[in-house]
């Protein structure tokens, strides 16, 4: 088990107690709760039916903290109600792209698990092939902003900033969970720095 797990756990468990935290939108509907955690057995069918390796931080947040629940915006949508993204090329260079259900042949491009719904038609997602993989991004699945890539390493480091962020009373636009100086390469299914 990662060792950042048990701090995760003690800063959920505070958060919706401090005075001065902040009220994130969508906490209506996971009230800082998790769902129940998931067996490795659940998470291995999960894999074999999408043909895919989840990526490391975000299984073992799974498996050892909990399979749905508080998490930014709407919450971590449970397992069964993931799916697989590609994202669209792009029609001109350094144009915004957005996200499309993964199809036939999706596995030639680089894959998102769609993990936090976040309302309307923007994604939160997990790289679990390609250059990102185990990198959270956000965009938009109609490709009018982003996607923007955390420049948190993995998973379990973009949750704990989240957990910081609400415990200092920052709102989900001060978040900082995505870095803006990221964008979509025009060219390949990569993101790059913007010039």
């Amino acid at each position: 088990m990662d060792a950042r797990i048990p701090r995760l756990r003690r800063k959920l468990a505070a958060v919706p107690f401090q005075p001065l935290r902040s009220h994130s939108f969508g906490e209506e509907q996971h009230k800082f709760c998790l769902g129940p955690r998931l067996t490795e057995a659940r998470v291995a069918a999960f894999e074999a039916e999408q043909d895919i390796v989840l990526p490391d931080a975000y299984r073992q947040f799974l498996t050892h903290i909990g399979g749905s629940g508080a998490a930014p915006f709407y919450g971590l949508m449970p397992l069964e109600r993931c799916s697989l993204l590609v994202m669209n090329p792009s029609e001109e260079p350094g144009a915004p792209r957005g996200f499309d259900d993964a199809g036939q042949g999706a596995h030639e491009r680089d894959l998102f698990l769609h993990i936090i719904e976040m309302g309307c038609t923007d994604v939160c997602v997990i790289a679990v092939t390609g250059p990102l993989t185990g990198r959270v991004l956000m965009g938009n699945s109609d490709g009018f902003w982003g996607p923007n890539v955390s420049s948190a390493t993995d998973f379990l480091d973009w949750y704990e900033r989240w957990l910081d962020h609400m415990s200092a009373g920052r709102d989900n636009r001060a978040l900082e969970l995505t870095s803006p100086r990221l964008r979509a390469h025009p060219n390949r299914h990569r993101m790059a720095p913007r010039n």
